[in-house]
Parts: structure tokens; C-alpha cells; sequence
């Protein structure tokens, strides 16, 4: 099984828009993630938000690539203060791929609670619109297999 955890696109600042959408550089940076991943030939069948819409947003923009048959749909547990132990005890019955979208601190602290049983060890250095992937094996044991950001893909498409 693959966990794919995205921290939402950069938003908009609050004195802008206090909603937080997207700003037009988060909408580009997740466009350009999403289009890299569908590249990959992923099988996203499950895309999950939190609450607020800039995770919703970047959820959409993923989902118009993925297409995944249920679509997009927003879930506890995934906003910036949640006990990562809830989707840490969620994830253990789930067997198909799965994309969560949502917020630092909650990934950082699930991230590091999935790869190492500690939620504040700060394993993984997320960036806005970036995506993690992780790899559940056989055992039950996380790892991660692979990670991109914004700043990775405006470098990969410089070098084409």
C-alpha cells in the first residue's frame, strides 16, 4: 500500500482573504505536482482532505488528474493540530492507495509517528505542495519511497 501525504498548495495570506484559498502560485505549484505524479502512472483510488480549502483546492487539482473513482473527500483528523494516532490506527486497515491532503503539523507528526512510533522526531521536511510517498510492506512497516516538490518540478521542467 501507498500513503502519498501532501501539505496543501501556498495559500492565500489571511489579511488577503481570511478563507486562506489558494493563492495563483499555490494553484500553479500544484498543477505542476500533479501533472509530474500523473506521469508516474500512480493508482490513486482514495483522495481525503481536511476541513479547511486550501487542502480541499489541492485536493481538487490532484483529483482532476487522478481522477479517483470516488472522488475527493473531506475527513477528521487531518487539520494542523489533530493526534496523528488517529490516522496512524485508520491506516492499518486500509489496503488500497490513498492520498491525504493536509496541514503542518499534523503530516509532520504522522509522518514521523508512521516511519519511527515517535510523532515529534520532525523526520520529514514538508513543503507547501509537496508530496511524500510512503510504502506500507507485508509486515506492517512504513518507508519512504520517494518525495517532490514544487521547487523540484520548476527545476525538472528548466532542464527539458
Amino acid at each position: 500500500m501507498f500513503l502519498y501525504l501532501v501539505q496543501h498548495a501556498e495559500p492565500k495570506k489571511e489579511e488577503e482573504d481570511p478563507a486562506r484559498p489558494l493563492s495563483e502560485k499555490g494553484v500553479k505549484d500544484a498543477g505542476r505536482i500533479a501533472e509530474n505524479l500523473s506521469r508516474l502512472g500512480l493508482m490513486i483510488e482514495t483522495i481525503l482532505h481536511s476541513k479547511k480549502l486550501r487542502a480541499k483546492q489541492t485536493a481538487e487539482i490532484m483529483a482532476g488528474r487522478f481522477s479517483p473513482p470516488p472522488g475527493i473527500s473531506e475527513t477528521d483528523g487531518l487539520s494542523p493540530l489533530d493526534d496523528p494516532a488517529v490516522w496512524d490506527d485508520r491506516l492499518k486497515y486500509v489496503t488500497e492507495d490513498v492520498m491525504l491532503v493536509g496541514h503542518l503539523p499534523h503530516l509532520d507528526k504522522l509522518s514521523s509517528l508512521l516511519l519511527c512510533g515517535e510523532k515529534d522526531k520532525g523526520i520529514i521536511s514538508f513543503t507547501m505542495g509537496g508530496v511524500v510517498c510512503l510504502e506500507r510492506d507485508e509486515k506492517g512497516h512504513w518507508a519512504v519511497q520517494w518525495m517532490i516538490t514544487p521547487k523540484t518540478t520548476a527545476h525538472c521542467l528548466e532542464t527539458q
